[in-house]
């Protein structure tokens, strides 16, 4: 099968950034990916829905023997975001700093550890940084004490005033330095993955219900291919939840017409499912483990510190299923064989910049290209599964891309017959 129409439906993860800058992104990125390829893509200008919570629009891309239209829509969290970080710096500061220790006590921070040394140093980083800045912050407070203490100022009037000079000294650097260290984003990211494990974000929940059900309309009516859900970062845990809220309201949702398959990028799942209260979380999680309808597909990269390199999505959080796994299908992919040689270097170092390449162009052809997942005309499952003949068809010549369609097509033809044999078996989900 080759696909004529895809719908993609892109959840962003903590991105306080938003549709329009992320809409510039993916249009300067398109241009990337179709100078790459050689290819002719358009892009529309998005639409808004009335309620401001989804954005779409459209891509027609063309080659020489293919053609694929993607309607991709925006779910947005941004509103909810920008709130967070207006909140107080004194605020966000203690709130982090203390959920923080909560984690180290009870051992979750241990638990990162163990799972990926990487992100448990990254997550630890804005609060070593933070004692950094107060440690100067009080030397230059404790200088100013002993300064007044010395030409007889009361101690009491002399304390007072180090402590208000530590705390404004404290909040300018933190203000002034947030471009360059990122620490109350990263501060109000922990509180915010942590009242969303708790299930103190209401309004987060509300909008995740809606978004399954805008998924549920679409599987529905669409005449799409496939469906393909996309979660990078946080996006990786919020898509989870949405899909498997989806198959609560429709359980039929995967068996209407286009393959729905999730993809995972950049993936952050421990931050949420390690808490103790999460069981409905990792429930979610074993329900799309043993789900027959849905590919679930989770791409990971060493070199992205934000994400769980070589983390079991099911498997890692002590879920298991047996035999009737079959799902998630874990990707690793290689940054320094999609980036030019002499850009990789600059490049890995950038940490944000290196979590983001998930959703970027490519600048060498790979089977894991981001664009052509959204824009190309091979189904995204059987992309994963013949990776090299994907590859073959954006890039071999005439007599390579009709031998690679021909291994794509049975790869399609046996994922199909699975599909039609979970239509006539009971879900797994409903039988335990």
């Amino acid at each position: 099968m080759r696909v004529q129409h895809r719908h993609i439906i892109y959840i962003q993860g903590y991105d306080p950034r938003g549709l329009a800058q992320y809409y510039r992104m993916f249009r300067t990125e398109l241009r990337k990916f179709s100078r790459l390829y050689q290819l002719q893509a358009t892009i529309s200008r998005p639409k808004v829905a009335s309620d401001d919570e989804i954005a779409s629009w459209t891509i027609d891309t063309k080659a020489e023997d293919w053609q694929t239209r993607t309607s991709y829509d925006f779910l947005r969290f941004e509103d909810f975001i920008q709130q967070d970080l207006a909140s107080p710096i004194w605020r966000t500061v203690l709130s982090a700093v203390w959920i923080y220790w909560r984690l180290v006590f009870a051992g979750t921070i241990a638990r990162f550890g163990k799972a990926n040394w990487r992100f448990a140093t990254f997550i630890t980083y804005p609060h070593l940084l933070l004692l950094l800045e107060a440690a100067c912050a009080a030397a230059i407070a404790f200088v100013f004490e002993k300064g007044l203490s010395a030409i007889g100022i009361p101690d009491a009037f002399s304390i007072a005033t180090a402590a208000a000079i530590f705390v404004a000294l404290l909040g300018a650097v933190l203000k002034y330095t947030e471009n360059a260290t990122y620490v109350l984003y990263l501060l109000s990211d922990t509180i915010w993955t942590w009242e969303f494990s708790h299930r103190e974000r209401p309004e987060w929940d509300q909008r995740i219900d809606r978004f399954a059900r805008h998924l549920v309309n679409v599987a529905r009516s669409t005449d799409a291919d496939e469906i393909v859900i996309v979660g990078h970062s946080s996006g990786s845990f919020l898509s989870t939840e949405m899909l498997a809220r989806a198959l609560k309201h429709d359980p039929a949702l995967g068996r209407h017409g286009p393959r729905i398959v999730l993809l995972t990028i950049g993936g952050n799942f421990p931050i949420v499912g390690y808490h103790a209260v999460s069981k409905e979380f990792r429930d979610h999680l074993r329900m799309l483990a043993v789900e027959p309808s849905i590919d679930w597909i989770d791409c990971q990269a060493r070199k992205d510190v934000m994400n769980f390199y070589q983390f079991d999505p099911i498997a890692g959080h002590g879920i298991d299923v047996g035999a009737l796994r079959r799902n998630p299908k874990i990707v690793p992919v290689r940054f320094r064989d999609i980036i030019r040689p002499e850009h990789y270097e600059k490049f890995r170092w950038q940490f944000f910049r290196v979590h983001f390449q998930f959703v970027m162009a490519n600048e060498l052809p790979n089977a894991y290209d981001f664009f052509m997942i959204v824009c190309g005309p091979v189904p995204l499952s059987a992309r994963m599964t013949v990776p090299d003949a994907a590859l073959d068809v954006a890039t071999g010549d005439s007599g390579a891309r009709d031998r690679a369609w021909k291994r794509i097509e049975a790869a399609t033809a046996a994922a199909t017959r699975e599909a039609d044999l979970s239509k006539v078996e009971p879900s797994a989900r409903r039988s335990g």
